[in-house]
């Protein structure tokens, strides 16, 4: 058998090796829809937390509705929660429910986290997942329907259980397990204060918020890149959306905390950057956040703190376009000082 043939069979067994493990929807991106294969879809029991699709794509980002509703998975060992002990809950990322405590999560070496039990009986539900030849069981979120992940017979005594669960699925509350309980439903927040970088940094660093995602917004091309942004010509801000648990923070903190973090006198630009990508907004949600950031500018307006009269904008939340990867958690990859407010 020529050499050529023989490296493709090896190959293709090593792959089909390693779909029998985790799926091969993931090495080649064909992920089924909501439900999969199996029945057509997912949601046998009533929902506690209901949205559409394009409400669950403006919830999460790209990724965790590739995994949460395409019932996709992440790449080994790329997930934040992969080696992550701290003391808390871990929630569902889509609708802020209790799934898994710290007490219960144990390094598997798989490259996913791992628990050995759910935070209670009624947090998960399990599903037959009979797609690509395999016999699984899937994890789904029981209070939205979402998928998390698949559990295996390989885990510690005595149980066995290995909850081999998705970090994009995941977001971490921190402290004891009942103050989890009950949790609400994660909200959102958009704001622009100059550069993204710097603005994501210093909202991660608040308590509540669950994740802050470096993006692009308020402007008319579809979809546009960072190169396309920086020509001033789509009329994009770089913004930060805010995903946090208003139980813990409440938008009015944030809203203080956007003002706080930069200059909001300076017209189409923050510090050495210049245009109108640069301006400082505040993209509101609903109604409520629309009053509240009113409220606050009023306030801070007639305060005498500023020199001059605030610029920020305030307008309603529109399309979000992610930026590119390497954008996102940039201080964390390359430290302080990349640019300054």
């Amino acid at each position: 058998m020529p050499l050529k043939i023989r490296a493709a069979i090896l190959a293709f067994a090593i792959l089909v090796s390693y779909g029998a493990w985790k799926g091969l929807g993931t090495l080649f991106g064909a992920v089924p829809g909501p439900g999969g294969p199996a029945d057509g879809g997912r949601r046998t029991v009533d929902r506690k937390i209901e949205r559409t699709e394009n409400e669950w794509r403006e919830t999460l980002s790209p990724e965790q509705y590739r995994v949460m509703w395409q019932c996709g998975t992440e790449p080994p060992f790329s997930g934040r929660f992969n080696t992550h002990f701290d003391k808390g809950t871990y929630v569902c990322a889509g609708c802020g429910a209790p799934l898994f405590t710290w007490e219960t999560k144990y390094e598997h070496g798989w490259g996913w986290p791992s628990f050995t039990a759910p935070a209670s009986e009624d947090a998960v539900e399990f599903k037959e997942d009979l797609s690509f030849g395999m016999r699984r069981t899937e994890v789904l979120c029981s209070s939205c329907g979402a998928h998390l992940g698949h559990v295996f017979d390989d885990g510690p005594a005595p149980s066995l259980d290995h909850f081999c669960i998705n970090s994009a699925a995941l977001g971490f509350v921190p402290g004891k397990a009942s103050e989890a309980r009950g949790a609400a439903v994660p909200a959102t927040a958009t704001f622009a204060a100059g550069c993204f970088w710097g603005v994501e940094h210093e909202f991660r660093q608040v308590k509540g918020v669950l994740d802050a995602v470096s993006g692009y917004t308020g402007g008319t091309t579809k979809s546009p890149t960072y190169a396309q942004v920086c020509t001033d010509g789509t009329g994009h801000a770089e913004a930060v959306r805010v995903t946090f648990d208003p139980r813990i923070v409440s938008y009015e903190t944030l809203v203080r905390r956007f003002f706080a973090i930069h200059d909001p006198t300076q017209v189409d630009r923050q510090g050495p950057d210049i245009g109108t990508q640069y301006r400082s907004a505040i993209f509101f949600h609903d109604e409520a956040q629309k009053e509240t950031a009113r409220k606050v500018i009023a306030e801070l307006s007639s305060s005498g703190g500023y020199s001059r009269s605030l610029a920020t904008v305030l307008m309603p939340a529109s399309e979000f376009t992610r930026a590119e990867e390497y954008h996102q958690r940039y201080y964390e990859k390359h430290g302080k000082g990349a640019c300054a407010f």
